[in-house]
């Protein structure tokens, strides 16, 4: 794992959390919680295309292709 990742995501945590105080103060709370919710779903991608290639990684040295 990249030290790079670990910034993408401190990233998108601290403009998401930035956006959802605004929207929220604006008395927007759907369209926080949506903010929220495709933050979340961004990084969780990230982080499943990294433990497949760790998976991948694993078969390759265990030779379990």
């Amino acid at each position: 794992m990249e030290v790079d990742l670990i910034f993408r995501i401190a990233a998108i945590g601290i403009i998401v959390a930035v956006l959802n105080q605004l929207l929220k103060r604006a008395e927007r709370d759907e369209q926080a919680m949506m903010t929220t919710l495709a933050g979340l779903i961004v990084v969780l991608m990230m982080i499943i295309q990294e433990i497949g290639d760790l998976f991948d990684s694993i078969k390759s040295i265990f030779g379990l292709y």
